[in-house]
């Protein structure tokens, strides 16, 4: 994989989350394989690879490819709009968490609080969801930028679904954090989208 590639793999896991927030806010419904992999790609501290983060492999990163590809190629009828302003939005916040250590020590020491409860009750236990969603609301949540996601009332205003939402927003951050450390910025988003499709199809396609 080239380092570009590397870094894809980890902006496709940001419009990942936020496909993934947008479903649930629209139909209240998500699939435990991609939720359990954006919430593991949290508890992963040393990965070998990027794809470490996500399980090994990108199979429940497929989405997110194709939010990204659509966004990049600015193809009106393809452009998953609210993911994409989502995922943008999470780009912005992570640059704001940077620059908090405070925030980042309490976020690393109650994520090893959450790895406790995952080996307790599995990953994609209620219990753990609503630590990960009580951590972004805690933390994230405090930034003036907020993020409203928009969609059904019905689905929106059940505790579970707004403690996923929360959940997949902090995975979010995570992966962003990721495609920084890996290199990316946004003015590649702008200015080298031609170069950035070229390196996306094969991993879309594979």
């Amino acid at each position: 994989m080239s380092p570009i590639q590397e870094q894809l793999v980890a902006l496709a896991a940001v419009f990942e989350a936020t496909v993934l927030v947008d479903r649930i806010a629209r139909t209240g419904q998500v699939s435990e394989a991609a939720m359990g992999c954006m919430l593991g790609s949290l508890l992963v501290r040393d990965p070998q690879s990027t794809l470490d983060v996500y399980g090994g492999d990108d199979l429940n990163l497929r989405d997110g490819y194709r939010a990204l590809v659509s966004a990049l190629e600015r193809d009106p009828a393809a452009l998953q709009r609210d993911s994409l302003r989502y995922s943008l939005a999470l780009l912005n916040l992570e640059r704001q968490l940077a620059k908090r250590d405070d925030m980042l020590q309490v976020m690393g020491s109650r994520l090893d609080q959450i790895q406790n409860q995952v080996e307790h009750f599995g990953l994609v236990h209620d219990n753990v969801i609503a630590a990960c969603g009580a951590l972004y609301q805690d933390t994230i949540s405090t930034f003036r930028q907020r993020i409203q996601v928009q969609g059904d009332m019905r689905h929106l205003q059940q505790t579970g679904n707004a403690a996923k939402i929360r959940a997949l927003l902090l995975a979010g951050i995570r992966s962003a954090r990721l495609w920084r450390q890996l290199g990316g910025h946004r003015w590649q988003l702008v200015f080298s989208r031609s170069k950035l499709l070229k390196e996306l199809y094969p991993l879309l396609r594979g």
